[in-house]
């Protein structure tokens, strides 16, 4: 059984409990509209008083161009690490070229392995066809298809590998077990697609339920997230908390934070062991830059998540009410104007609008409170599982190859010719589907061949090398190869489709 660890605070958060000294926080402006409701949140706060040093750390866009494939300079870590908290706003990815999301690096560098993003309707000064919603989608930030590991393996394939593991799925499952229970939630959903993916897929529905057992006062359930989605979009007052992995994650919150009223509006924070980084959910809109028209609220919502983060509740609660004051008196931007929009603001005079109201609550809208704000939990952190039992059995080879009229036949022939005795070709697919033995002349074949050498007892790795030096003899383009295992005697790899 996972053991408790205490939360892991930054220096700055322990600080803003005992102390009202300025902290540092890291500041990044971004692209696009960034830099405008970067200026716009950071006026609001400090007329709120908010207890915070912005230290401004550039990345972004311009340093790609500069040559910084990374997105920014190496010396930002230092800044990052000193402070243990950043407020940044959208940045920009500059499409092809190789390179990578700053996002994800950020995310997946600095561990912030929980991506919290609540989503609640403002109705109806907002207008939504659900007033009635208020659920938080709790999203896996380091795993899954965003490890960006990609390759080219033949002239007509590409390749993304998924990867999915034990520990990270059993932190952010806990997570959001630990968040619902810390802030009054009664029910938390886990989405997948593990009528499909029964591996990776089904390894965080497992783990959903051996964690869900431990918290007999939550309601648990699962859906596929593709019903899961329409259901969002369709009935999102039926959820509470959403736990899931990270690609479903990301889109599925701008579904719920769309159908709430706006992504304008929805901020989120990604959380850590030692260190915290809160963003607006949107991207940096480069056709809406300079124009004073973007939406600064998701941002403002962040920052207010970031300001409980750092002990500052009532700090937090006067910049939220003050907020939900702007919406209840009609203070809009373009993209929320509605029956009930009174003055159409641009960027910088909707955080003018929110500052007049500082100080006031909502007469309408629920109004926040220290008390009711988001809740710091318990971090517990994965233990080492028992030992378990790893045999290599065989080896999954992909080709290249289009010879013979790509018929699987003609490969199976050749390929027979080099097997080992011990280790024979069990089955060849395309693109996942079997076509030898008794393919269907149907079937589409690519240029990318998968070829199962499977052994009904263990192997060595000396046998395998030697099987892929008969392989080689044979003038076949093998591209990669992919051991077999068992682990405690289950095979740890999937059957090809149709097999």
């Amino acid at each position: 059984m996972p053991t408790t660890k205490e939360p892991v605070q930054t220096a700055h958060a322990q600080t803003a409990n005992t102390q009202t000294a300025l902290i540092p926080i890291s500041v990044v402006h971004g692209d696009g509209i960034g830099p405008e409701i970067m200026d716009a949140t950071l006026r609001i706060l400090a007329a709120a008083g908010a207890r915070i040093a912005p230290q401004e750390v550039r990345m972004g866009e311009a340093l790609y161009r500069e040559g910084f494939t990374s997105g920014f300079v190496p010396d930002a870590w230092d800044t990052l690490r000193q402070t243990g908290v950043m407020l940044k706003a959208p940045i920009t990815t500059p499409q092809g070229g190789g390179y990578k999301s700053l996002n994800v690096t950020l995310r997946k560098t600095l561990g912030l392995y929980a991506n919290v993003r609540p989503c609640r309707a403002y109705a109806p000064y907002v207008p939504t066809h659900h007033p009635e919603m208020n659920l938080v989608i709790i999203r896996e930030n380091e795993e899954d298809l965003y490890a960006g590991i990609e390759h080219r393996q033949t002239r007509e394939v590409m390749q993304c590998l998924k990867l999915i593991t034990r520990p990270g799925c059993e932190k952010i499952v806990r997570y959001a077990f630990e968040y619902a229970r810390a802030n009054g939630r009664k029910k938390v959903t886990a989405l997948t697609k593990d009528n499909i993916m029964k591996m990776c897929d089904g390894l965080f529905h497992t783990v959903f339920d051996e964690i869900s057992a431990e918290y007999p006062d939550i309601q648990a359930e699962h859906q596929i997230i593709d019903i899961g989605t329409a259901r969002v979009a369709a009935k999102p007052e039926q959820y509470d908390v959403i736990v899931t992995l990270n690609l479903y994650g990301d889109i599925i919150s701008d579904v719920a934070a769309e159908v709430a009223g706006s992504v304008g509006l929805a901020g989120s924070a990604n959380i850590g062991e030692t260190f915290a980084m809160f963003e607006a959910i949107h991207g940096s809109a480069p056709d809406l830059a300079g124009q004073d028209a973007a939406n600064p609220g998701g941002l403002i919502s962040a920052a207010a998540l970031m300001l409980g983060h750092l002990g500052q509740h009532e700090i937090a609660a006067k910049v939220q009410n003050a907020l939900l004051c702007a919406l209840e008196d009609g203070m809009h931007t373009r993209d929320i104007a509605g029956p009930h929009t009174k003055g159409l603001l641009g960027t910088q005079g909707f955080a003018d609008a929110v500052i007049e109201r500082l100080g006031r609550v909502p007469q309408h809208l629920p109004a926040v409170t220290a008390d009711t704000q988001a809740k710091a939990m318990p971090i517990r952190q994965p233990v080492e599982p028992a030992y378990i039992d790893k045999q290599l059995v065989g080896t999954d080879v992909f080709f290249e190859w289009t010879d013979s009229g790509r018929d699987p036949d003609a490969l199976a022939a050749i390929l027979q010719e080099a097997q080992l005795r011990n280790v024979p070709l069990k089955m060849i697919t395309n693109r996942g589907v079997k076509v030898w033995p008794g393919g269907l002349p149907e079937t589409f074949k690519s240029d990318h061949w998968r070829c199962r050498f499977l052994s009904e007892s263990p192997v060595t790795h000396a046998e395998l090398l030697a099987l892929l030096t008969r392989i080689h003899e044979k003038h076949l383009d093998f591209i990669k190869t992919e051991h077999l295992y068992t682990f405690d005697g289950q095979p740890g790899y999937s059957l090809g489709q149709g097999q």
